[in-house]
């Protein structure tokens, strides 16, 4: 199969960006002709494997020191005290570069995984399992182990810039960038979340992704809030996600941040994992225009509040499902696929103009084209919101919203944008 290179995208942290581009690069040329979709899952388990090592050989070390005082190393619980998955013998990162040039290299990792998982029941079928398979080159493997054996090289300082989980979300999107259309099904580009999270503001509370991808949107919400002063843990995370494979990305990419969630497998529609479940925030970037979604199963669903989705189209079906979660004070921020804001296609524009007139609008942005992997038609943001006199919540930074009833904001981007690249082909 052949595929075509492409430059990482430019780096944005100076001297660690700058490290997270040549690791790309150099994992990108151990690729050789092995499909993107199939090495992501690669070089990503071994990102997680070293994250979750590292933390431990800081703990093991720091244990070894109070042995004197009756620590004891060697005990699992005094890992998990301190929120530190366990690594057994087998799987921890020293033993896995010694044996990085032998050819029963991919058993061993393969091993390595399923003893982290037995050990760890919170990621149970979550870490990737098929490196010993023939059409995976045990040599290019071994190199691969020593190029990842450089990130953050077990320091506890290191870790505490983060480079590790920089270096998973950089890799997340570039591995979306090669995959163009297919990779933007996992992946939501860093600037659209940014936007979606700084206009939402989640200072405190519950938040919610029913489309959860890889997690980006709440690693996004976490980064707002150290940002802003906050703590980790002021907000409670809650998602799901449909496909198995971005699942196994989020669950590793919220771990390796050390990020508590819960977040759920299966079909948001046909099996809603948070059915209780009222947030203060819903941040999600939906399938654009999913015409595979069975709504024709649902069509007297207790959310189609405000009309019932065309089953062609599950753009409203999910606008409702985002209504449906919200707390009586909750905001949400959305993408759509620009078409939402006109077609009046199956019962569309009935279902917009209730929405409209139950004053749940308070924003739409239009953004620039060409923005997503996934596709090149063009996309807005919707921001709802559950009550928009709420002028006495707070948002965390001692101020509340104004009175906004009766008003939607309009904000056209189209043209505030600078094309740096065009999308991937499809």
């Amino acid at each position: 199969m052949s595929r075509s290179k492409r430059e990482p995208e430019k780096p944005k942290n100076g001297e660690s960006a700058g490290l997270e581009a040549k690791l790309w690069a150099a994992a990108d040329a151990l690729r050789n002709n092995m499909d993107a979709a199939e090495y992501k899952h690669v070089v990503l388990g071994l990102i997680f494997l070293k994250y979750i090592s590292d933390a431990f050989d800081a703990k093991h070390a720091e244990l070894e020191a109070q042995k004197k005082q009756g620590a004891d190393p060697e005990d699992p619980d005094e890992y998990k005290a301190a929120r530190i998955f366990w690594v057994p013998k087998e799987a921890r990162w020293s033993h896995l570069k010694a044996s990085a040039p032998q050819p029963t290299i991919g058993t061993i990792v393969d091993d390595a995984m399923s003893a982290i998982e037995r050990d760890n029941p919170s990621l149970k079928g979550v870490l990737p399992k098929d490196y010993a398979r023939p059409g995976l080159d045990k040599q290019r493997l071994g190199q691969l182990i020593n190029l990842v054996s450089d990130i953050a090289l077990g320091s506890p300082a290191d870790r505490a810039k983060d480079i590790l989980g920089r270096v998973y979300e950089y890799f997340l999107s570039q591995f979306a960038s090669a995959e163009g259309k297919k990779g933007g099904q996992f992946y939501t580009p860093s600037r659209v979340v940014r936007v979606l999270v700084e206009m939402l503001a989640p200072y405190k509370g519950r938040v919610y992704d029913p489309c959860c991808g890889s997690g980006g949107m709440f690693v996004s919400s976490e980064k707002f809030i150290e940002a802003h002063s906050g703590k980790l843990g002021d907000i409670s995370i809650y998602g799901q996600e449909s496909n198995y494979t971005t699942w196994r990305l989020a669950k590793m990419n919220l771990a390796i941040r050390g990020i508590d969630a819960q977040i759920a497998h299966g079909d948001t529609f046909h099996n809603d994992r948070h059915p209780d479940l009222k947030a203060d925030y819903v941040l999600a970037n939906p399938p654009f225009n999913d015409s595979d979604w069975r709504g024709e199963l649902l069509k007297d669903d207790k959310r189609w509040v405000y009309g019932t989705p065309p089953a062609g189209n599950a753009n409203f079906a999910w606008v409702q499902h985002f209504i449906h979660h919200l707390a009586p004070t909750g905001l949400a921020g959305f993408v759509l696929a620009n078409g939402s804001m006109s077609s009046n296609q199956s019962n569309e524009g009935e279902i917009r103009k209730n929405i409209i007139e139950a004053d749940l609008v308070d924003c739409m942005v239009a953004l620039p084209g060409q923005l997503f992997y996934s596709t090149q038609i063009p996309v807005c943001l919707w921001f709802l919101a559950r009550n928009k006199k709420n002028g006495t919540r707070s948002t965390g930074s001692g101020q509340g919203f104004r009175d906004r009833r009766g008003e939607t904001l309009f904000i056209d981007a189209r043209k505030m944008g600078t094309l740096i690249d065009r999308s991937i082909e499809n």
